[in-house]
This record gives C-alpha cells, sequence and structure tokens, in this order.
C-alpha cells in the first residue's frame, strides 16, 4: 500500500487521509501517464496535477484556494516520486 508523509495539511478541511487516497487514485487510474512522467514525457505532469486538483475539487465542493492547489501539487508530486522509487527500485 503506499503511503506518504503527510505535511501542511492545516489549508484543509479534511483529512490527510482523504488527500492520500484521492491522489492514490489519481495515479491509479493514470498508469500511463504515470509512466509517462517517469520517463520525463512532456505534458505528462501538467495532465497529473490537473487531475489531482480536480479530484480533490470535486470531494470538497469548491475550488481550492492558491495554497491549497500548491498543497495539491506537492503532495502528487511527492506520491509520483515514491512511485518513480518503486519502479526504479523492482518493488
Amino acid at each position: 500500500m503506499l503511503r506518504f508523509t503527510p505535511f501542511m495539511t492545516e489549508a484543509f478541511s479534511f483529512k490527510d487521509g482523504d488527500i492520500d487516497q484521492l491522489l492514490i487514485d489519481v495515479v491509479n487510474g493514470n498508469q500511463a501517464k504515470v509512466i509517462g512522467w517517469i520517463k520525463g514525457e512532456q505534458g505528462a505532469w501538467g495532465f497529473l496535477a490537473g487531475q489531482a486538483v480536480i479530484s480533490v475539487r470535486g470531494h470538497v465542493g469548491r475550488d481550492l484556494a492558491n495554497a491549497e492547489r500548491r498543497l495539491v501539487w506537492s503532495r502528487m508530486w511527492s506520491l509520483l516520486e515514491q512511485v518513480k522509487a518503486r519502479i526504479v527500485s523492482g518493488l
């Protein structure tokens, strides 16, 4: 199971686990783009970052503030780095 260290969650009105699961769902639902991101394909990060924001925005039922969007992007990047490390190490 994927887990990553939560940080700076005070901007959100819901639990870390909610954010974690939403981002994991984005990764699982867009595996081809994740592989593209790992390979450095242009546009892959923007697509995944956008999907993460859309997912969280849908969950909270409102637009995200700038700080919230940045937090989602940061956490998504962290999760992707963990996925990449697992793939590279052969796990």
